[in-house]
């Protein structure tokens, strides 16, 4: 079922690499009684989601904190090794946005936003969106309507909030 503004979020697990490994992270506990940003990409060090996605969320963490958010969350069909490394690499873990595994792409088919690009090797991908939930219910719903990032970016969240 197509996600929209009133839609609870779907219950789901995902993976990020801790001190001691693989760890599992449900998403009721990062939403339950927060104030959450979610943006999902289709790939970790693919083009648009490494040269404007993610740094577009890491130069907005400062107003989006503003306007009461608690986490910035970043989602990817990769395993959570790419996941860390990605966030590492972009700067985007120091920053503070969470880089989780959505390794199964189970998430993307709850949100009803998964998709395959067999031309480019790319199957059981989530396509590119951003949302803010407050208690695990969506109150912004940015799906991407272009090869870019307009819509979905931190700039359009912020003004969105």
């Amino acid at each position: 079922m197509p996600m929209s503004v009133g839609s609870r979020l779907p219950e789901a697990t995902f993976v990020r690499l801790g001190e001691k490994g693989p760890e599992d992270v449900s998403l009721s506990s990062l939403t339950a009684g927060r104030k959450v940003v979610i943006f999902a990409v289709p790939g970790a060090f693919t083009p648009t989601c490494h040269s404007a996605h993610v740094p577009g969320f890491i130069a907005s963490m400062d107003a989006l904190k503003a306007k009461g958010v608690d986490d910035v969350i970043c989602i990817s069909v990769n395993d959570a090794h790419v996941m860390r490394e990605w966030g590492a690499q972009t700067g985007a873990t120091d920053a503070g946005i969470k880089m989780l595994s959505d390794g199964t792409g189970a998430f993307a088919k709850a949100m009803d936003m998964a998709f395959d690009a067999a031309v480019v090797g790319m199957m059981g991908r989530s396509k590119r969106y951003a949302l803010a939930a407050e208690d695990g219910v969506i109150t912004v719903w940015h799906p991407e309507e272009t090869r870019g990032c307009e819509m979905s970016g931190g700039p359009a969240m912020v003004a969105a909030l």
